[in-house]
């Protein structure tokens, strides 16, 4: 790691920078003060209480395949920062962070703004797409919709809305019909919004739809998810492609990613839409829509990004390790984390390496997950806010094992295993779950 790249990190976490505070008017002043940068490439905005990176992590990556330059940007990292701004699935060099955030930070200090950590990740985003000249970007707000900081961005030729449920109630509300008004929150007025008939916001949705004139787009696709022969695919209306991604949930996912790439491929081309490389006189002929030849191009695009597409934390199989690492931690997550596990691996015995955050329900993720013959490993990662032994216990009433960085005496009991230990302990017909929080999966990802 740099020395640039540290220094970066210890000035985007300093002073306090790392707080929830929803609003635009910051955000909007740091964008005035660099002339607007988000405004010179397309925008697809996803919003949504699960699916979000899945859904804009497959979109980025069949458009890569269809020839375009594609940005993307997602929340939150696992490893490093640098995870969260790509284009065409390159993370931002370290040192191009650097010196971006370096230039955004002086620029909001010298002007008395007050950003926050997201807001400064948000802004160093768009400028440095901006300046790299990008065909499109996948954009996924970080916290709700209508104040998170990415919906500054107006430029929006497209708004998705995933699945949603309750999750950030203290910011977005305590119902799904609030939480769904923050997430509408990213339509624009005469922009499609493509949502899912079975979204539980979906009447909400709907509602604001009409009232600003938005297309409401609802998925009209058939697709299942098979997994046999040791390997997952997709069909989408009855065409067989490979897709690396487990979880029987990306089928919502996917549903709404082949209704994005079909909207954008019958949608009449335009020089702000023009694709990374020139349309040859044959395509031009052939009515390319955005970059895409609707006799060639489209197909084998979706084809090969389905087959190349990869996504950390998201019902990552990790073979040689029997490990699955996913980010669930609400209860919408908890359950399609649990459905997928008695798909793919209904005979294994299950071990957890679970941790939570205390503005989680954790509770409600516990009793989803754990089946009285499990062994739960309880995690308490390095932050104030996770949740420790005390807190979790009560909730759980299967066997436990409590987990630990490294090992420590602790109210008389020694605490076992290292988490290295865990991963690296093949057991004969058992399957090994990290969840819980990004935290967990992030530190089982740093360690393999």
């Amino acid at each position: 790691m740099s020395d640039n790249y540290q220094s970066a990190v210890r000035l985007l976490t300093s002073k306090g920078r790392f707080r929830i505070e929803l609003g635009l008017e910051r955000i909007k002043k740091i964008l005035g003060l660099l002339n607007e940068p988000q405004n010179d490439f397309k925008i697809i905005h996803i919003a949504g209480t699960n699916g979000k990176g899945s859904v804009c992590s497959i979109t980025a990556k069949i458009l890569e395949c269809a020839g375009f330059k594609t940005a993307l940007y997602t929340s939150p990292h696992l490893i490093d920062y640098t995870e969260r701004i790509k284009i065409n699935s390159a993370d931002i060099p370290k040192e191009d962070f650097s010196k971006y955030l370096d230039f955004v930070v002086g620029l909001a200090d010298k002007n008395s703004i007050e950003l926050t950590e997201f807001e400064i990740l948000t802004a160093v985003a768009f400028k440095y797409f901006s300046d790299k000249k990008v065909d499109y970007a996948l954009i996924e707000t970080g916290l709700g919709g209508r104040f998170d900081a990415t919906n500054a961005a107006d430029n929006k030729i497209l708004t998705v809305i995933t699945s949603i449920s309750a999750d950030h109630k203290a910011q977005l509300g305590d119902t799904i019909e609030k939480i769904a008004f923050e997430k509408a929150g990213i339509m624009r007025e005469n922009t499609p919004v493509i949502v899912g008939k079975n979204n539980k916001g979906f009447s909400i949705i709907k509602e604001k739809a009409e009232k600003i004139n938005a297309t409401l787009i609802i998925p009209k696709s058939e697709v299942k998810i098979e997994f046999k022969n040791n390997k997952n695919y997709a069909v989408i209306d009855g065409k067989e492609y490979e897709f690396p991604l487990l979880g029987l949930y990306q089928k919502e996912n996917l549903e709404l990613v082949y209704e994005i790439i079909n909207y954008l491929s019958s949608t009449k081309y335009s020089p702000t839409g023009k694709p990374s490389h020139q349309p040859s006189p044959i395509e031009e002929e052939a009515d390319c829509r955005l970059g895409f030849n609707p006799t060639l191009n489209f197909e084998s695009a979706i084809r090969e990004g389905l087959k190349t597409v990869q996504w950390n934390s998201r019902f990552q199989y990790i073979k040689e390790k029997k490990l699955i690492i996913d980010g669930a931690h609400n209860e919408d997550g908890a359950k399609k984390l649990r459905e997928s596990l008695d798909f793919y691996f209904p005979s294994e015995n299950r071990r957890f390496i679970f941790g939570a955050m205390n503005t989680k329900e954790y509770q409600k993720v516990a009793k989803i997950l754990f089946r009285p013959q499990d062994r739960v490993y309880f995690y308490q990662f390095k932050d104030k806010r996770s949740i420790s032994f005390e807190e979790f216990k009560p909730c759980c009433e299967k066997a436990i094992e409590i987990c630990s960085p490294s090992p420590r005496e602790r109210a008389g009991e020694m605490v076992l295993p290292k988490i290295q230990d865990i991963i690296n302990s093949n057991i004969k017909d058992t399957i090994t779950i990290s969840c819980g929080s990004f935290y967990v999966t992030g530190e089982v990802l740093n360690l393999l």
